[in-house]
């Protein structure tokens, strides 16, 4: 398993705050699960934060039924991913997760209202919308999301788990 660092031009050298998240892969006939707020043309790779007492493994598998309505099991942890801004410190734990079923999806009222849906998306299509950061110089939350997401797939390619 690989950890990666990214540093963010606001980073003050010192973390005061962390915040510990899961995120998953889930591949279908050759598309990969993603997230996608309709109304704000964002997406993410489906995954969020770490609840007290949970696993890492109950954290990823939890928030991917919450956001996408999909049941997995995480299989194999290939990344955590460690970003630097201001006075944070964000931990992302990547998983190659398998589908297992489905259920109802638990949306926050702020995923709610941005339209937050499961999107199937082919693997070289996700690569093409995340290495969209280097266009995001003017917003450095989606910037760096997108920066987050596409080093993870591309570790996630590097790393010759997954065959097209």
């Amino acid at each position: 398993m690989k950890t990666i660092e990214i540093i963010g031009k606001n980073y003050q050298g010192h973390a005061l705050h962390t915040r510990i998240a899961c995120r998953g892969l889930v591949f279908r006939q050759g598309k990969l699960l993603l997230s996608h707020e309709t109304k704000t043309g964002w997406y993410l790779i489906p995954g969020g934060g770490l609840e007290e007492g949970e696993t890492l493994e109950a954290c990823c598998t939890r928030e991917l039924r919450e956001e996408t309505g999909y049941l997995v099991r995480p299989e194999r942890q290939f990344l955590t991913l460690k970003e630097y801004y201001g006075d944070w410190c964000y931990i992302s734990h990547y998983f190659l997760c398998q589908e297992v079923g489905q259920a109802p999806m638990a949306l926050t009222e702020l995923e709610a209202e941005r339209g937050l849906t499961p999107e199937w998306v082919d693997f070289d299509d996700a690569l093409s919308i995340f290495s969209d950061h280097v266009n995001l110089q003017h917003w450095e939350e989606k910037r760096g999301s997108y920066q987050r997401e596409h080093r993870a797939l591309l570790t996630f390619q590097e790393d010759a788990v997954w065959v097209k």
